[in-house]
């Protein structure tokens, strides 16, 4: 008789794992946005940014709500006052580690674009470290700080070399 080690079942790609719930952030939120921000700015991939910002900004931010219910992803949309319509800039957009590949990203941004839709934004701007290649799936484009909202593209540090990207939502 021969015996087989029994075999892990497959994952199932991430095109059919159920997408994760995503809502706006609140106030009690704030702790486990700079909790899952932090590796990011250690790394670089993110801004350092004070644990009041998560406070004071906590309504701007969309949530990837994991089955534990917990943050496992976040991205903070904030609207700009620009010539003519509104503009809208996506800041510190990440996702947990173990939650990366399997859709929670494109399902933060998907959100963030239908809520920049319902806000009448003209564009929605933002800047990455990274390839951008999630944004690009999404109809963002490479652009250059000039038509960005002023105070953002001021506070881009360049020492970070950030790819701007936009798009119209």
């Amino acid at each position: 008789m021969t015996t087989a080690a029994p075999r892990p079942a497959p994952l199932p790609s991430p095109s059919l794992q159920r997408a994760p719930r995503v809502r706006t952030a609140g106030s009690g939120d704030a702790a486990a946005l700079a909790e899952l921000s932090r590796p990011f700015a250690r790394a670089g991939a993110l801004r350092e940014r004070p644990d009041s910002l998560y406070a004071a900004r906590a309504a701007e931010f969309l949530v990837a709500v994991g089955p534990d219910g917990g943050p496992e992803g976040c991205v903070g949309l904030r609207v700009y006052a620009g010539e003519g319509m509104p503009m809208g800039v996506l800041y510190n957009f990440c996702v947990a580690g173990h939650r990366q590949g399997r859709g929670t990203g494109a399902a933060l941004l998907r959100t963030a674009l239908a809520v920049a839709r319902t806000q009448s934004l003209g564009a929605l701007f933002t800047a990455t470290t990274g390839d951008g290649r999630l944004f690009r799936r999404y109809g963002f484009a490479p652009a250059t700080a000039r038509r960005a909202p002023r105070a953002w593209a001021e506070s881009l540090d360049p020492r970070r070399n950030a790819l701007i990207l936009t798009r119209t939502p």
